[in-house]
């Protein structure tokens, strides 16, 4: 089963530019059952892993650690439900949303192999093969952030491509000293190495600190983030849904957790590094974004901040906190994709994105208003919607950790961020200035699908988070927990 995650999307991306040069409306219907696809495997493979289990494909029938094994655990399936849940929703709201831009078939073509690249990120047991589908992903993105074609989204996607491209030779340069000190790209095989002989000298603590600045440079942690501000706006508004709720997160904060957990091995300083990358990116992106009145500007510095809550959380390294870290991360997917969306449409019927040009469109667009006030609430973390319950086992596992200073910025971040986004539901919904413009109507009836079933989720996940945190959070979790023993107990090394 695990191969079909990087094959349908590859097939898609394949049979797209064929069957859409002629007929351009089968593109949309390609790439969406191929993400249906997707969905329903994701969800799947909860029931078949059953908790705490694993299952591991080889691929060729080459045996590990010769051959490329590909992984689905509890931390796997966690971030194919965050890939394919936000993925097919994306992609639905694309289909009426892309018919103002030309040639949607690149469009979708390029969406397909965005998908591959991600879903190819979490399964692979493989230290090159994982970079290899990182630069699918980002390769893609690039694209995709230019889309437009129009001034801004060049200039972004230029820039954005430049410093994903230094990370990316972070990364390279890392995985090369990596294989040149162990003699293997196998992850479970390279952290067996590491275990045996202990530190590793220089060269492992050196190639931590390269991929701490790649993958934290994909992730857009402070003091990496300066491309993200530029590239979430630019982007189609599907586009900067995927871009934060799974793109950073995929390409950056799970990567970097993986191999820092699960190959080298946490250690006091990777810990403390993780926790201050953290604190200042909840503290900086939050205060960077309260006085945005540009609406996707505004929710791309939020995207620094809610990131920064996840890498804190993960990097306290105590159960409660790597389960907080993890279910923040989930969560975040939700709201802050489902914000996109509502600017998306928002700027899609009144032309502008301006919340100070805005008002009144709670009238207008009544779906797009309560689902936005859903996203709102959550990611300002008010009960008992998901972003609630995910911030206060972060806090919560804070002060047991004795870190008085990281629960002080999570609630003075939380605080800060109501306060933006009750500008954000004053200025653009409820406050009314003169009459609204009659032109402005509703969004289609498939991007008030997606942006709906994001809301009930962000709902349901919160009403339901006990069962949830049991299925999904806590076998991810464990996975962690188990630092670099967890791979061995998948018998990836073939033995």
């Amino acid at each position: 089963m695990i191969p079909v995650f990087v094959i349908i999307p590859l097939a898609c991306a394949f049979v797209i530019p064929l069957v859409a040069k002629k007929y351009e409306v089968l593109a949309p219907a390609v790439a969406g059952v191929g993400s249906f696809l997707l969905l329903v495997f994701s969800i799947w493979s909860i029931f078949l892993l059953g908790g705490d289990g694993h299952v591991v494909y080889e691929v060729g029938n080459w045996q590990p650690p010769v051959g490329i094994p590909m992984v689905v655990d509890g931390l796997s399936v966690l971030m194919l439900l965050v890939v394919n849940v936000t993925g097919f929703l994306s992609l639905v709201y694309s289909v009426p949303y892309m018919k103002k831009f030309t040639s949607a078939r690149y469009y979708y073509t390029l969406f397909a192999l965005l998908l591959a690249g991600l879903n190819g990120v979490v399964i692979s047991g493989d230290l090159f093969n994982l970079f290899i589908f990182v630069e699918i992903t980002a390769i893609a993105s690039y694209a995709l952030v230019a889309f437009g074609t129009e001034r801004q989204e060049l200039e972004a996607a230029f820039r954005y491509a430049v410093l994903g491209t230094l990370a990316s030779a972070a990364i390279l340069l890392g995985i090369g000293l990596a294989y040149s000190h162990t003699s293997t790209l196998n992850l479970a095989d390279m952290a067996e190495v590491l275990s045996a002989e202990g530190a590793g000298g220089v060269v492992i603590p050196f190639v931590t600190v390269l991929f701490v600045a790649g993958f934290g440079l994909k992730a857009a942690l402070v003091p990496f983030h300066s491309w993200l501000p530029d590239a979430h706006p630019a982007a189609p508004a599907p586009i900067s849904a995927m871009l934060s709720g799974v793109v950073i997160k995929t390409i950056g904060v799970y990567a970097l957790v993986r191999v820092l957990f699960n190959v080298f091995g946490m250690t006091q300083a990777t810990t403390d590094v993780l926790i201050w990358l953290g604190i200042i990116s909840m503290a900086v992106g939050v205060l960077l974004a309260i006085g945005q009145w540009d609406f996707k500007r505004l929710l791309a510095y939020h995207s620094i901040s809610q990131i920064g809550y996840v890498v804190f959380g993960i990097g306290l390294g105590t159960p409660l906190g790597i389960a907080g870290g993890l279910f923040h991360l989930f969560n975040h997917s939700l709201f802050k994709s489902l914000l996109f969306l509502n600017a998306g449409s928002v700027e899609q019927a009144a032309g502008t994105r301006k919340l100070d040009e805005l008002g009144g469109l709670s009238e207008k667009m009544p779906v797009t208003s309560w689902t936005s006030l859903v996203a709102s609430l959550s990611i300002a973390g008010v009960p008992p919607l998901c972003g609630f319950w995910s911030k206060l086992i972060i806090i919560i596992a804070a002060f047991q950790a004795g870190h008085v200073i990281g629960a002080v910025v999570c609630i003075g971040t939380g605080i800060i961020t109501l306060a933006s986004f009750l500008k954000v539901q004053r200025y653009a919904f409820f406050m009314r200035k003169g009459e609204v413009k009659d032109f402005i109507k509703e969004a289609p009836l498939l991007m008030q699908i997606s942006m709906v079933a994001l809301a009930v989720l962000c709902v349901l996940v919160g009403i339901l988070f006990v069962p949830f945190l049991s299925e999904v959070i806590q076998p991810a979790t464990d996975v962690l927990l188990r630092g670099t023993g967890a791979f061995a107990d998948f018998n990836l090394l073939g033995v």
